[in-house]
């Protein structure tokens, strides 16, 4: 599985999921200063599901139908850098099936899933 971490996510859960042993790109190191689309895109492009803080990402991706391979959108504003880090990395190994094809959003405690349109050619 590979993943696209937006600007706004932690370093920290940026190599605890490197960690893992998963490939992951960080936008702040690849193209910092990215416009969500471009971010999109590439997450599109190279079939990472894209780990963000940024409801306005899920809103392009849920009202405007842009496709994207799967998403996580971290609500966990209340956890330090490290407790999200690590409730990351559970979501990614205890739910890995649910991950491609949705949006999830991590909540402290709560995790939704919500199908999204499918890329067409994709294999997920």
């Amino acid at each position: 599985m590979r993943f696209l971490a937006d600007e706004n996510v932690s370093h920290l859960v940026i190599q605890r999921i490197r960690a893992g042993g998963f490939d992951i790109v960080s936008v702040s190191e690849a193209m910092s200063g990215a416009s969500d689309k471009d971010v999109l895109d590439k997450a599109g492009a190279e079939e990472r599901i894209l780990i963000t803080e940024d409801r306005d990402l899920g809103e392009l991706v849920i009202r405007q139908r842009l496709e994207v391979c799967g998403m996580i959108l971290l609500e966990l504003d209340r956890l330090s850098n490290a407790a999200e880090a690590e409730a990351i990395a559970d979501v990614i190994s205890t739910h890995a099936d649910k991950l491609p094809g949705n949006l999830v959003v991590l909540e402290p405690g709560r995790i939704r899933v919500r199908p999204l349109l499918p890329r067409r050619g994709s294999s997920y």
